[in-house]
């Protein structure tokens, strides 16, 4: 059974006028299951098996429509690939150091970080990014051995 944000993202695509194909569903589904934040290598590799006429060129066009549509963000982190985030909402991440595993958490005091940037800069901010580095539970019981 599909999730319900999954629900709503295929409703939102049909009022959109994008047509539901299978591919499109399949790579949908797979953001909205995924616990990672998915590279567009890795979700092609994960659907292949199923999709085996998909190219890694259909992966990053449709990830192009649900970033246009507002169903996905795109995560970028210096010279590695971008990654993807069906998480709409407004959160910050914790990236591993080592294997680069990114985790979402939630801390709603930090929205008026904004307000004062403006009101110290002058700039009229659009958005902000947060990123917190360290070492996840599993790499760092790797280091302590």
């Amino acid at each position: 059974m599909e999730n319900h944000r999954l629900q709503e993202a295929l409703h939102s695509l049909k009022s959109t006028k994008v047509r539901m194909t299978p591919q499109r569903h399949a790579i949908l589904e797979f953001l909205f299951n995924a616990k990672s934040h998915p590279t567009a290598d890795e979700i092609y590799k994960a659907l292949e098996g199923k999709f085996p006429n998909m190219s890694v060129a259909t992966v990053y066009n449709n990830l192009r429509v649900f970033k246009e549509v507002g169903l996905v963000r795109e995560l970028t982190y210096g010279d590695s690939s971008s990654r993807f985030d069906s998480n709409t909402s407004d959160h910050y991440h914790v990236i591993c150091d080592d294997c680069g595993k990114i985790v979402d958490f939630h801390y709603p005091g930090l929205d008026e970080v904004e307000t004062l940037a403006e009101h110290v800069t002058s700039f009229k901010v659009r958005d902000h990014r947060m990123e917190i580095y360290g070492l996840c539970p599993e790499c760092n019981k790797h280091k302590q051995h």
